[in-house]
């Protein structure tokens, strides 16, 4: 029992309360300590009857049974898996920033099952976060069912027409990835790669209760070739180490570092190529010293 404790321990602080309740409340409801019935989303039943707990419940809550127990298990470890590497990946040290993506994610999945009158939602928010994992580490090979491989941005897909051969459906992988997609485009690709503005912003609040952690660098896979080209170009066509990609903590106040070489370096260039602005509202918020570390950390000047 303590090498499980440890284990459970050892699990992502969200990822673990989100995998834990995933487990509680099927529980629950298979032992018939609450009826089933006050855990589904029904439209009629939120809205009219103000039964406003009904949005949570459909998020951790899945009908176990001889028909459904594989399809729970086969989800609940996409839901370790996936969440534990993008919460300790691309979103290492900002607790509050992941909690933001669940957050919009979830409220999306909600309005879309309120409009389609969907009971579950475990599985679309779980799809949600493992499009955006596979979308951040697109070029990375991963291995799936009876040792095939394939590139991490089709994972999203295969897993969808896997669940629908053991489950039957794919319309709630569907709009996992739908969601998933809407979050990358509007974080990510949009502002980054495209030049345009920032519609997402996590609070202020998520950061209070959630502050970030130092050291918290993040890798996001290789830039997209426009990106590249332009990094070049501003740089006379030199070329930076990326490592294993473009390692970056996308909160920055100052434009020059200095290198442990004692030389001064001008930020804004390489900055604006990947579509960020020295002193953007989206990078308000933060601690400048752990910035401005971070990004010591982050970049290889040659």
């Amino acid at each position: 029992m303590s090498d499980l404790g440890d284990w459970f321990r050892s699990i992502p602080l969200i990822t673990r309360y989100w995998f834990a309740g995933s487990i509680a409340l099927p529980l629950i409801g298979k032992l018939g300590l609450v009826s089933p019935v006050y855990l589904f989303l029904w439209p009629d039943a939120f809205i009219n009857r103000f039964q406003i707990w009904r949005p949570i419940t459909a998020t951790f809550f899945f009908p176990v049974g001889p028909g459904t127990g594989f399809l729970y298990l086969v989800n609940l470890y996409f839901l370790y898996q996936y969440s534990s590497r993008l919460e300790t990946g691309a979103f290492d040290g900002r607790p509050a920033d992941y909690m933001f993506m669940l957050l919009f994610n979830w409220i999306c999945i909600v309005i879309t099952g309120l409009a389609m009158d969907m009971q579950l939602l475990m599985i679309p928010l779980i799809m949600s976060v493992l499009y955006v994992w596979a979308q951040l580490n697109r070029e990375m090979i991963v291995s799936f069912w009876l040792g095939t491989r394939f590139k991490a941005c089709y994972l999203p897909w295969v897993i969808l027409v896997f669940n629908y051969i053991i489950g039957g459906s794919v319309i709630n992988e569907l709009i996992g990835n739908l969601v998933g997609h809407l979050y990358f485009f509007l974080m990510f690709k949009y502002p980054m790669d495209l030049g345009g503005r920032n519609f997402l912003s996590t609070p202020q609040f998520l950061y209070r209760w959630l502050p970030n952690r130092r050291g918290g660098v993040s890798g996001f896979g290789v830039p997209p070739a426009s990106m590249r080209r332009a990094a070049e170009d501003q740089r006379g066509g030199g070329r930076h180490n990326w490592g294993q990609g473009f390692r970056l903590e996308f909160f920055c106040f100052k434009r020059k570092l200095e290198t442990p070489e004692g030389k001064n370096v001008d930020l804004a260039p390489a900055l604006r190529c990947h579509g960020i602005n020295a002193g953007s509202k989206l990078f308000q918020g933060q601690d400048t010293i752990d910035q401005i570390a971070l990004l010591q950390d982050s970049f290889i000047v040659k």
